[in-house]
């Protein structure tokens, strides 16, 4: 029998800026109100960056992520995973501060470093809400994300085996499924690890179902069957992506930090909409919808009563 499929949602990320949509969440209150409704749509992970509440900027200040992590946790029983992503251009140590005050369940780790490559959401828009936005976009034009050799260990370190949290290990690239074999060798993590496939960042592999498949295979080869993975795809890729993660068996991603629309042209309103649309799409495929206790068995989580909030 399938085993039921874990929605993770991103409810607003460190890419996307106030201009592109009405709809991102901002503040502290907006964030938990998405996070929630989205828990509630189905989703058992809930994925969080915070933002400045005035400009909504990508702001790795924990005070901020302490005025909605606990109403997040009060309100639901997700999951709730805190990103070591933080915005970019953020140095190691103000990506992880806030995860190390909250000793979450989970938190994100991208493993390898990448050109990331968002300045050409610019092109899109001649008039800006803040003066911040058009600058963070073309910054990435010369831009490395930094997730070196080092950086990973001491994350691992520092969050892993200081804080007992589990990671969603963020794949941009084929090489990335070979850093993380590389991590896991160390012996200094357990399994089961959780592989999160990312598809549709310039800097990253493409949106290529091809490339799905073959990321997955290779998956498979390096990590048996001490691993769960999922698949998150930029844009218009989202539900596509998802939809043919679930088929094959694995998890999936949606929210507004992935993609700001529903369907073509058409923005979601929520997150939760998308998180309904996913969870419609699979359960007309005879497929179950993970709880978030069934994620947390299936993950190896620590439980929702050993965090910091």
């Amino acid at each position: 029998m399938a085993k039921p499929v874990i929605i993770t949602c991103a409810p607003t990320g460190g890419i996307h800026t106030p201009t592109m949509s009405e709809h991102l969440p901002i503040t502290p209150d907006e964030i938990a109100t998405a996070s929630i409704e989205a828990a509630e749509a189905g989703a058992s992970i809930i994925h969080l960056h915070a933002r400045d509440p005035e400009t909504g900027k990508p702001d790795p200040d924990p005070d901020l992520f302490m005025r909605f992590l606990p109403r997040i946790k009060q309100s639901t029983d997700a999951v709730v995973n805190v990103s070591t992503g933080g915005g970019l251009g953020m140095t190691r140590e103000e990506r992880l501060r806030a995860a190390t005050r909250a000793s979450p369940e989970m938190a994100s780790l991208n493993v390898g470093s990448m050109n990331f490559g968002i300045f050409p959401m610019a092109n899109k828009y001649s008039e800006w809400k803040f003066d911040w936005e058009p600058q963070f976009l073309d910054m990435t034009r010369d831009f490395i994300f930094r997730n070196t050799f080092a950086d990973l260990e001491y994350v691992v370190k520092e969050l892993g085996e200081g804080h007992g949290t589990k990671f969603e290990f963020e794949c941009y690239d084929l090489g990335h499924l070979y850093n993380l074999a590389w991590l896991i060798d160390q012996g200094w993590m357990k399994p089961p690890f959780f592989v999160q496939m990312v598809f549709g960042v310039l800097g990253g592999v493409g949106a290529d179902l091809d490339n799905l498949m073959h990321m997955h295979t290779i998956a498979d080869k390096l990590f048996g069957d001490e691993y769960e993975w999922s698949v998150l795809a930029a844009g218009r890729h989202q539900m596509p992506f998802g939809t043919q993660a679930a088929m094959l068996g694995g998890n999936l991603r949606v929210g507004l930090e992935d993609s700001l629309y529903i369907g073509p042209g058409k923005l979601a309103e929520s997150n939760a909409d998308q998180v309904r649309k996913i969870r419609g799409i699979v359960e007309a495929l005879g497929l179950e919808v993970a709880t978030p206790e069934q994620a947390r068995e299936r993950l190896g989580l620590k439980g929702a009563d050993q965090v910091g909030f």
